[in-house]
């Protein structure tokens, strides 16, 4: 089975417990990826509900959703929209990332590949919403299949006049361009994207100033949201922002897909209301638990940047909310805040469970390998520092730890986070400083290990 149709193929066990709104018809037998079938299921209807408003309360629709960017950061749509410079008199551009970069992250290509036009209705009303003038699809070159899908969609929509000049007889225009990177990991951060699509190399900029609201495309303002989040706009019109904020919890409104991989025995894409599961409910219920006769021996909540968490660590605190806590993993609320609470972050809502045949210094190697690799150059500490803990740890999974490595990384790591333009330095320092924490005894256990068992081994990640 090739990859392209792997993705593509139907999710039918939809779990009853699931909430889904934006993927409410992509795993149907019956539904496909044309104009035609959207429109039979009520495609664009909030497109044309949206044009009868006036973009102020759009925006503010949004603003009361509550909703916050599903791509990582978790900022909340409706106050990036309102920091837009609508004053400067430039033109201003929309953007949509997806890129999808983030390992163990494969969630906005489901809704590319299964159902397009919903994209494009989000990203038609958001770009009324902020009056763009033109706007954009920034998808990575690994997705030539979904760049395909997504340039017939478009033109399928162009051919009814619901997107181009003068859409839906509005006097509005506004064209929508599919834009294919190079596959670097840089460009899920916006201001590295923006610099690629002016054809540039993908340096981040400084913020500040160069926030994208103000200074973003050719200088302009611009607004950069994500797939998942840009398809949550449609549903807003529908619902109505105060309705769409009663789905889920305070301040984690609405739904979100989470990328469950690793070592369960269903691995997927579960649409969830935000809060209302934990970690334990994803991973022994939805993903149906780990596999016989093995145990738990990490978790990476958010994607590889985020920092793991250890089987058997308890977390304890208080939540802005003043409510204490004292949690499990498995207790861990699937949300913006819980992840954070625990030490770590939800990112781009990507899953991944680590049992016991795994060896943990491996792991970690083969993170330091593709962070080495995908960072950009531009700032010392992440070039030297990620290629040196790629080094250290590669050297060490293949038999040749040091007792004093353990503590070198994160010497390392401390000199990377905090240090760097954009955040690809915690993204490359994180798993290094939360994996030697966390999993000291192993690293150290690395030193005492015999090389030649290391060729024993039925499976290697390094």
């Amino acid at each position: 089975m090739s990859l392209e149709t792997h993705i593509a193929r139907k999710n039918l066990a939809i779990h009853p417990k699931e909430r889904r709104i934006i993927l409410k018809h992509a795993d149907r037998p019956d539904y496909d990826a044309s104009i035609d079938c959207y429109l039979r299921n009520g495609g664009y209807d909030q497109q044309k509900k949206a044009f009868s408003m006036k973009p102020e309360e759009i925006c503010q629709e949004v603003l009361d959703a509550g909703v916050r960017g599903r791509g990582g950061a978790g900022f909340p749509a409706g106050m990036k929209w309102k920091f837009l410079d609508r004053k400067s008199g430039k033109p201003i551009y929309l953007i949509c990332n997806a890129d999808e970069s983030e390992p163990g992250t494969f969630k906005d290509r489901q809704i590319i590949h299964k159902d397009p036009h919903q994209l494009i209705e989000g990203m038609m009303i958001s770009a009324f919403a902020i009056q763009a003038a033109q706007a954009f699809i920034y998808i990575r070159e690994e997705m030539p299949y979904g760049a395909k899908i997504l340039e017939e969609a478009i033109e399928e929509a162009r051919a009814k006049n619901l997107l181009g000049d003068n859409i839906l007889g509005s006097g509005y225009s506004c064209d929508l361009v599919v834009h294919r990177g190079a596959a670097a990991y840089i460009c899920g951060e916006e201001t590295g994207l923006i610099e690629s699509l002016e054809g540039k190399r993908a340096y981040p900029r400084i913020k500040p100033p160069y926030f994208p609201a103000a200074l973003g495309l050719y200088m302009c303002p611009t607004i950069v949201n994500n797939v998942e989040t840009l398809c949550n706009v449609k549903h807003i019109i529908e619902m109505g922002g105060h309705a769409y904020a009663e789905i889920g919890k305070p301040g984690n409104t609405g739904t979100r897909i989470w990328s469950l991989s690793g070592h369960v025995r269903k691995p997927g894409y579960y649409e969830l209301e935000n809060g209302v599961h934990t970690y334990g409910d994803l991973i022994n219920e939805f993903g149906g638990g780990l596999r016989d006769g093995r145990q738990l021996q990490a978790v990476i909540p958010g994607g590889s940047s985020a920092k793991v968490w250890r089987a058997g660590e308890r977390f304890k605190g208080k939540l802005r909310s003043g409510e204490e806590f004292d949690w499990a993993i498995e207790d861990v609320p699937l949300d913006f805040d819980g992840p954070m609470a625990a030490g770590s972050m939800s990112g781009s809502g990507a899953v991944v469970v680590i049992d016991d045949s795994v060896d943990i210094v491996e792991v970690l190697a083969n993170i330091n390998a593709f962070y080495a690799h995908e960072s950009c150059g531009q700032c010392t500490p992440c070039r030297e520092g990620s290629l040196w803990m790629k080094k250290i740890t590669t050297r060490m999974a293949n038999g040749g730890a040091r007792e004093e490595d353990t503590a070198l990384l994160a010497s390392i790591g401390d000199q990377i986070a905090g240090r760097t333009i954009c955040a690809h330095g915690e993204a490359c320092a994180w798993p290094t400083q939360s994996f030697v924490a966390k999993f000291q005894d192993k690293f150290l256990d690395k030193a005492k290990q015999d090389p030649e068992q290391l060729s024993k081994r039925d499976f290697r990640m390094v």
